[in-house]
């Protein structure tokens, strides 16, 4: 490890942030969620049928999602659409998939 002067100092300042988004996603039924909304916009349907979480608890960990702004919502008659609405939740996701989904 390099002591010397003009190693650049660690910031911490993003850490509670970090660890709040690691704690949102520690929960299996949101990571599944995320997982299914990576490829794009879903109903909640549709995300039901893909992840097989059924209400309430999909209701309740969309809203979890949803109020640590990890994703979005569209209303389109009487359906609600939701999309992942952070790019570093993309970046995260992409990286979780290729560590330990890709073939």
């Amino acid at each position: 490890m390099n002591t010397g002067t003009n190693q650049a100092k660690i910031d911490f300042s993003e850490v509670d942030i970090v660890t709040n988004y690691l704690k949102v996603l520690s929960n299996p039924d949101r990571l599944k969620i995320l997982c299914v909304l990576v490829e794009g916009e879903l109903n909640v349907q549709k995300i039901e049928e893909s992840t097989d979480i059924h209400q309430p608890t999909l209701s309740q960990q969309l809203t979890v999602l949803r109020k640590n702004n990890m994703v979005s919502t569209r209303r389109e008659g009487k359906q609600i659409f939701y999309q992942v609405s952070d790019p570093r939740i993309l970046t995260i996701m992409q990286t979780l998939h290729q560590l330990y989904c890709a073939a």
